[in-house]
């Protein structure tokens, strides 16, 4: 459902980074599912079938697979999330002009708000061109490893930011992480493919199947 609602004006971009500022038909994904895999039957000892059901069990659960493998199995994080994100993105993606100038008309101080880490962030941008756009990368070490989506983990990143959630906008392509930010009062998009179901109603405002589009959609014309 694309409301009538007005997304304008805010201070603070609040964007998520894999499979929402490129395709997530890329390959991008699909190359840290095989490394996370793999290392998850490396560490616990198992088959690659039965730690593909554990990888796919803790995401679901918990929304990463690093969360539920630190809380059930007591794993270090850093090593595994260096390991998954080791994907040579280069390979996958290019620079992406069309996104530039999306960013570039995009008004307000930009963020990326990240599952991911820093440094997967940084070489994900830069191969697209767009990491001058951004002004600080949340990863998933900015509140203790606890993934989105999580009200707290927001509600302390817009806090940092110095503004109000009813200022902020949030660009993510899972409708849940986008639930959270609407109770914080914050503007909403989804980015992604999919039809709205109707159990979705009400976790966001405006449903994009692109984030090239954003700035048309917002009737953004600078």
């Amino acid at each position: 459902m694309n409301v009538t609602i007005n997304l304008m004006p805010f201070d603070l971009a609040v964007i998520d980074l894999d499979n929402t500022l490129y395709a997530a038909d890329s390959g991008v994904f699909a190359r840290m599912d095989k490394r996370m895999t793999a290392y998850v039957a490396n560490e616990l000892g198992v088959d690659s079938k039965t730690a593909d059901e554990l990888r796919l069990k803790y995401w679901k659960e918990y929304g990463t697979t690093l969360r539920g493998m630190m809380l059930h199995h007591g794993m270090e994080p850093e090593g595994f999330l260096h390991d998954v994100h080791d994907i040579n993105a280069h390979e996958l993606l290019e620079r992406d002009d069309a996104l530039n100038e999306a960013l570039n008309r995009l008004p307000g101080r930009k963020v990326i708000h990240t599952n991911g880490i820093r440094e997967h962030a940084e070489r994900i941008l830069e191969t697209l061109g767009v990491l001058h756009h951004f002004e600080r990368i949340y990863d998933i070490r900015f509140n203790s490893y606890i993934p989105k989506p999580c009200k707290e983990t927001l509600a302390m990143l817009i806090e940092a930011e110095g503004v109000e959630p009813e200022r902020t906008l949030v660009v993510d392509d899972m409708a849940d992480n986008l639930a959270v930010a609407t109770e914080l009062g914050c503007r909403t998009v989804w980015i992604s493919h999919e039809t709205n179901p109707q159990t979705d109603e009400g976790r966001w405002d405006y449903h994009l199947p692109s984030f090239h589009q954003l700035t048309e959609a917002l009737n953004i014309k600078r």
